[in-house]
């Protein structure tokens, strides 16, 4: 199955061309979806590049667009990974032509997504009024002031809300771009693409997308071995108790020490592994459920339905039937 077209809106300052924050982003979504990736999904995302036919530039580098803004509205995805940045600075209005593209492609079923200021966007063309949305931190308070019908949440490395979907800046946007593709193909395929990309197989919207302490101590390098040996050993009753006396820290240093690291609490990340373990043996394998929710840690497989569909959005079963990769031998496919 194909996971369809994905159509970057790329709309360049006319004087000041492109900076260089808005063309790492817009490299972030053409990394993940540009680049065919058949052993994992055959075939892979459609990309364009729709624009107004001036050229992205900054310093010696130049992107031109294949097509119009108007072939968002066929898109099944449109991303926008930035506004012009006088757009956030002075105050001055989204460009109309790309606010009335992206209002056409929304009204024609469009996933709508942004990355970093491309929330300004969608929020100009009225796609986020009364959703959660994020931005970069230092972009949100203006975000919210100019646009009050927006709920901003300025704490999260992205929201989804269905086919409207927002990230932070930087990094997160990788994050973002990550979870379409595990939603689109699975937990597999978007595990596999991460480690091509060197990055985190899944870091959970909800994670703090700023830390006051974002530096651990020197000794923050014994967290690694810790959290190595937790995720190969899910299916034990693990419990913070146990990995902090492994890490030789107090349960509360323990504690402090996973929240500066991951952005997240000890026992929020066991979830977010056993999830993810379970997505894996959910599409991987023919175990029931109730295997399925003792080998990732979950327990029985009652507990297993409740924690998967409240964090993926989904029954385990309806997600398998979505994802399954297994073989009628039984054995795993190697693509799709």
């Amino acid at each position: 199955m194909s996971p369809g077209t994905v159509a970057i809106a790329v709309v360049p300052d006319s004087d000041a061309g492109i900076s260089l924050w808005e063309m790492y982003e817009m490299s972030i979504a053409l990394a993940v979806f540009g680049i065919p990736q058949p052993d994992l999904a055959d075939p892979w995302y459609e990309l364009r590049l729709c624009g107004t036919g001036i050229p992205a530039t900054t310093g010696p580098f130049a992107l031109r667009t294949d097509h119009g803004l108007d072939a968002l509205a066929d898109a099944d995805t449109v991303i926008v990974p930035s506004v012009p940045e006088r757009v956030v600075d002075s105050g001055e209005d989204v460009p109309a032509a790309l606010v009335e593209a992206l209002r056409a492609a929304a009204a024609a079923g469009a996933r709508m997504v942004s990355l970093c200021t491309g929330a300004f966007a969608l929020a100009a063309a009225g796609l986020l009024d009364g959703r959660r949305a994020t931005a970069h931190w230092q972009h949100t308070a203006e975000l919210a002031a100019r646009h009050p019908a927006v709920i901003v949440d300025d704490s999260v490395l992205y929201t989804d809300e269905g086919t409207v979907l927002t990230s932070a800046g930087a990094t997160a946007a990788l994050d973002l771009c990550l979870h379409l593709v595990r939603r689109d193909l699975g937990a597999r395929v978007a595990n596999q693409l991460a480690r091509r990309l060197v990055v985190h197989a899944h870091r959970a919207g909800g994670q703090a997308q700023f830390i006051e302490a974002p530096l651990p101590p020197a000794d923050a390098d014994s967290l690694g071995p810790v959290l190595q040996w937790a995720a190969e050993h899910l299916a034990d009753p693990l419990s913070v108790d146990d990995l902090a006396r492994r890490a030789r820290m107090s349960p509360r240093s323990f504690h402090r020490r996973v929240l500066e690291a991951t952005g997240t609490t000890p026992l929020k990340w066991l979830l977010q592994q056993r999830i993810a373990r379970a997505q894996t043996l959910l599409e991987s394998t023919d175990l029931p459920v109730e295997r399925i929710g003792e080998s990732s840690g979950l327990g029985t497989g009652a507990n297993l339905r409740r924690h998967f569909t409240r964090t993926v959005g989904v029954s385990p079963t309806d997600y398998r039937k979505a994802f399954r990769t297994v073989r009628p031998s039984g054995r795993p496919s190697t693509g799709r």
